[in-house]
């Protein structure tokens, strides 16, 4: 029958606990307050949990022949769009460190607010190679918090088509609790 549309399935409680843990960590853009959902109960032990219908799987985009995909997800190391001489030298901590950023002693949300202002003045003022410290993280009992979250946050969108490159900085810079970012030129962008 065309023209019928089908409903949605209803909110289950694990839907509405899911959204209330995604929206007290999100920040509103503007001044519009997030929207409140109310949770289902819980159902009963005794009752099966509803059934959700599996949602459908869309296929995977591919680029059609002769297309570029730009701003690709970076991981430590990558070097796609660098000439292989100056990659080499990147890698190598072989390039002038043109500014330094220690994120130290920072909470969460400091240390991601000072990375977007460094890199974006950094990229302003032409600076192609500058350096990271985030630390080690051994004080939080392994993996840091800004380690892991650094190279996650120069993916996003507002910085990712500023940066071609980022790794690990050499021992003498830091090793692995410092990281070596490589810029674009304004005219790459």
């Amino acid at each position: 029958m065309a023209g019928k549309r089908r409903r949605p399935p209803p909110i289950t409680a694990d839907d509405a606990r899911l959204w209330a843990e995604v929206t007290r960590r999100a920040k509103p853009i503007g001044d519009a307050p997030l929207p409140e959902i109310a949770a289902d109960p819980a159902p009963p032990d005794d009752e099966p949990p509803a059934f959700d219908p599996p949602s459908p799987r869309l296929p995977p985009v591919r680029p059609s022949a002769g297309t570029v995909r730009r701003h690709a997800i970076l991981t430590h190391g990558s070097t796609a769009g660098i000439d292989k001489r100056t990659a080499e030298r990147f890698k190598r901590g072989e390039m002038d460190i043109q500014a330094r950023l220690d994120l130290h002693g920072l909470t969460r949300e400091a240390a991601h607010e000072a990375l977007h202002d460094f890199m974006r003045e950094s990229f302003e003022r032409g600076r192609r190679c500058v350096i990271v410290v985030t630390g080690k993280g051994r004080r939080s009992g392994g993996e840091g918090i800004l380690r892991s979250e650094v190279p996650r946050w120069l993916n996003e969108a507002q910085l990712r088509p500023l940066i071609l490159s980022f790794s690990y900085a050499q021992p003498r810079d830091g090793g692995e609790g410092a990281l070596y970012v490589f810029l674009r030129r304004e005219r790459e962008r």
